[in-house]
């Protein structure tokens, strides 16, 4: 298994990825969560797999000094001309996660981002080492990923029993489905001896499961205010089809 990179699928991604309430929804949990912990003042941020740069390019609006590493040229061009589209400036790096530590500077930074990142590696704990040591001793790291736990919930929600059974969760070569579903406890314990994880919040804990229909219906604000409302909630916070972590070093 090699790490997926999206060099032909920039389009596809943005759409699937970004687009309709499933991409708002996620943007905004990771933008309140975000706005809870950073410090008022201007960052250092590293967005480690920064895709079409929406995160980034929210960051830069709050006046952060932003640089975006992305391994796929037509990802980082979509986002090179969103920032020139909003006017910000923003350093963009082409390459993969692998290359990032003979390319960035030694000095840690105060946010280091990795969304969606760690179910497309082949060996997705091997780039904890690295996210630790480009954080600085007092940043944090927002660390999102795509929650193993909510996809066998909605398989046996669907009564994919077979696939269950077979834990064959890998999606189509083509697919955006991840091709490595991240499991939360494995990862807690991969991060264990050198993070410290001060917050938890699940992104789309109900929409996802929700009925065609009432997905189509539904208001979009009411939506982002309910899944914000308990994207913490103790009972469904893990249902989450992603999960984002704020993480401390622990040094």
């Amino acid at each position: 298994m090699h790490d997926r990179h999206f060099d032909q699928l920039a389009t596809r991604f943005a759409e699937k990825i970004y687009g309709g309430a499933k991409g708002a929804i996620r943007l905004a949990v990771l933008q309140a969560d975000l706005s809870e912990v950073l410090p008022a003042r201007p960052l250092r941020v590293l967005d480690v797999g920064a895709g079409l740069g929406h995160m980034a390019l929210w960051l830069a609006e709050q006046g952060h000094q932003v640089t975006l590493a992305e391994p796929a040229e037509p990802m980082l061009d979509g986002a090179r001309q969103r920032f020139a589209d909003a006017g910000l400036p923003a350093t963009f790096i082409q390459a993969p996660w692998q290359d990032l530590g003979a390319q960035l500077p030694t000095q840690g930074y105060d946010l280091v981002i990795c969304h969606a990142v760690l179910e497309w590696l082949a060996e997705p704990a091997a780039i904890l080492p690295l996210l630790q040591g480009l954080c600085a001793d007092d940043g944090w790291l927002s660390l999102a990923f795509y929650n193993k736990d909510a996809l066998i919930y909605r398989n046996l929600l669907k009564g994919h029993f077979r696939k269950l059974r077979s834990a064959e969760f890998a999606g189509e070569k083509q697919s955006l489905t991840p091709q490595q579903p991240v499991d939360p406890r494995a990862l807690a314990t991969q991060l264990a001896a050198h993070w410290q994880v001060e917050h938890t919040s699940g992104i789309r804990v109900f929409h996802d499961y929700m009925p065609q229909p009432f997905q189509a219906k539904a208001d979009l604000a009411e939506l982002l205010e309910m899944e914000l409302a308990y994207r913490r909630h103790p009972s469904f916070a893990g249902l989450g089809r992603y999960l984002h972590w704020l993480c401390r070093p622990q040094r």
